[in-house]
């Protein structure tokens, strides 16, 4: 082959248009990232109606996997150091960081924003988690501490996480509102089941791939998306869910959810009007915390009966 030919064949070759390669969307339970049990998905649209892909729609197999994987990753969670938990959720906001871009483009395409605005939300959702991460080992000193006591006792009071949290993401605020509801749980050491945005997934479902290859252990969060209603009902009535928040709720949907949740005594917090934008306060981390309180005898010393 003369030389002209191999240059124009190397012409013809550059201009062959790529095939696309569309992005497949999984859960994310117990660190892996599988497929829905039902092998249903659902489409996903921008806000203009245009397809953007196929998210796994999640069922109750599911749901009920997402739980187990929660429940065994609880012990090491809370036990690990509230300093430990803080780098780990400050590596999270490293990830994210090195995928600004990627999250700037779902963000726009879910909520309908400009790229400036995006890029906004994205930067704030980036904050919010080394904000939350500096939380890990100063809540304690804030809501816990000695009780002054009628008697010669040491009266001690400490948060403890609650448990498996299920967490119902806010429908509108695919991703700044999703880190303000998922961030507080992981912080006081409780491991969580995440429903995303119904409509706006995507998100969430890339924020899965970045805990998978931070320093989160599997199983402390958990992804699943599709019908919200649908995998909020058997989360509610699970006996091992210690603890709802019904942030992505409406007000029938949560009325009804607060009631499967009464058969265990789950701790529950209701929808509120959240502009996820605000300085959040400690809230949404005393929500999930249960309080230890230790006595102890403070002892003598001496024939005085002074006491130490």
């Amino acid at each position: 082959m003369s030389t002209a030919e191999k240059t124009e064949k190397a012409e013809k070759t550059e201009k062959t248009e790529r095939l696309s390669v569309f992005k497949t969307y999984k859960l994310y339970v117990g660190g892996k990232f599988p497929r829905s049990e039902s092998g249903r998905v659902y489409e996903v649209s921008d806000s203009k109606g245009n397809w953007l892909a196929n998210a796994p729609q999640s069922s109750r197999k599911d749901a009920r996997d997402a739980v187990v994987a929660a429940r065994k990753a609880f012990g090491g969670w809370a036990g690990a150091t509230a300093y430990n938990r803080g780098q780990v959720l400050y590596r999270v906001a490293e990830m994210l960081e090195g995928r600004r871009e990627q999250f700037v483009r779902e963000v726009a395409d879910a909520e309908g924003l400009s790229r400036p605005k995006a890029a906004a939300v994205v930067d704030a959702a980036v904050d919010r988690w080394v904000w939350y991460a500096g939380w890990t080992d100063k809540i304690a000193q804030v809501i816990g501490g000695a009780n002054p006591v009628a008697g010669p006792y040491f009266n001690l009071s400490s948060p403890e996480p609650t448990g498996v949290v299920a967490v119902l993401a806010p429908q509108q605020s695919s991703f700044l509102g999703l880190v303000s509801v998922v961030a507080p749980v992981i912080a006081t050491g409780n491991t969580a089941v995440v429903i995303a945005s119904e409509k706006a997934p995507l998100p969430a479902l890339s924020l899965g791939e970045v805990l998978a290859t931070s320093d989160v252990p599997g199983g402390v969060v958990n992804v699943l998306s599709g019908r919200t209603a649908e995998i909020a009902a058997p989360l509610a009535a699970h006996q091992d869910v210690n603890a709802i928040d019904l942030a992505g709720a409406d007000e029938a949907l949560a009325r009804e959810l607060e009631i499967a949740a009464a058969d265990n005594l789950k701790r529950v917090l209701r929808p509120q009007g959240v502009d996820y934008f605000e300085t959040p306060g400690i809230d949404r981390m005393t929500a999930f915390l249960e309080t230890k309180t230790v006595w102890h005898p403070t002892g003598s010393l001496g024939a005085s009966g002074s006491s130490y």
